[in-house]
């Protein structure tokens, strides 16, 4: 069969997108994986599906990594799915709200941006007490959506993200579910710079919404930054989160602010 679909990206981070609203289309781990291969198929970091939301918001988001299996969120692709269900809207909306497995979420159009409201945080641990061979850093951990390891170094452009980032994935401490593992070193003040080893692509990405995230939540636990900080991804773009604190370690109204950006379309055999 000839599947339609489109190309997007946000910040770097590519997806496959298609448009699923009828339901027709079932599509198989393996499928996913090979339309996700970058010599065989279109080639993505995952895939977003668009579907009839089930309760009171516009759509329903289905996200999967490029190994086919399906995640709970992912903030980069939260952004092209908002900018992508927008413009399958008869009039081009302020906002857009759909249905994930890490709960319902909005996506608002500023200017040439996209901003997400995320899923509230939890599970936030300071300190895992998980030490890591070769790598001189506190490993710390909250979910965002999706679990993420976040570990701030001195030298960034040194680190082994796919060595050590693969190390922190598989470790026994965030079994079964893995987590994925977010490299960073502040710039200045409310300024920082990440390098994510995603799990599912199992490589390093040119960016990870959830893990930028991550990363300014601890930024601003350990150096006291205010909202928003600024956060530079591999893939050249600096994006913004925003965030109230609520307590000790716990925030809300956390949101992710960047580029979504429609690259082209095309119809594939699968």
């Amino acid at each position: 069969m000839l599947l339609h679909f489109f190309k997007m990206n946000g910040a770097g981070n590519d997806f496959v997108v298609i448009d699923n609203r009828d339901l027709s289309l079932s599509l198989t781990k393996d499928q996913i994986e090979g339309l996700c291969d970058r010599h065989r198929g279109v080639g993505a970091d995952g895939l977003l599906a668009v579907e009839p939301a089930e309760s009171g918001a516009d759509f329903k988001f289905r996200y999967y990594n490029a190994d086919g299996g399906e995640a709970e969120m992912c903030g980069n692709g939260a952004r092209c799915f908002g900018r992508f269900t927008a413009a399958l809207m008869d009039e081009t909306p302020d906002r857009v709200t759909f249905e994930t497995i890490a709960g319902t979420l909005a996506a608002e159009l500023v200017d040439e941006n996209i901003r997400i409201a995320m899923s509230e945080p939890k599970d936030l641990r300071l300190d895992t007490g998980v030490p890591i061979a070769g790598l001189d850093a506190t490993l710390r951990f909250v979910n965002t959506g999706v679990p993420h390891a976040v570990a701030f170094v001195e030298n960034l452009p040194a680190v082994e993200v796919v060595k050590h980032g693969a190390t922190i994935r598989y470790h026994e401490a965030f079994a079964p579910a893995g987590t994925n593992a977010n490299f960073a070193a502040v710039l200045a003040p409310g300024h920082i710079a990440i390098r994510t080893y995603e799990r599912g692509v199992e490589d390093e990405t040119l960016a990870c919404g959830t893990g930028m995230v991550a990363c300014a939540l601890m930024h601003h636990l350990l150096t006291g930054a205010p909202s928003p900080v600024q956060v530079d991804v591999k893939g050249g773009d600096t994006l913004e989160i925003g965030f109230e604190k609520t307590g000790d370690t716990t925030f809300t109204h956390v949101t992710l602010t960047g580029p979504a950006d429609f690259v082209f379309e095309g119809e594939i055999e699968i």
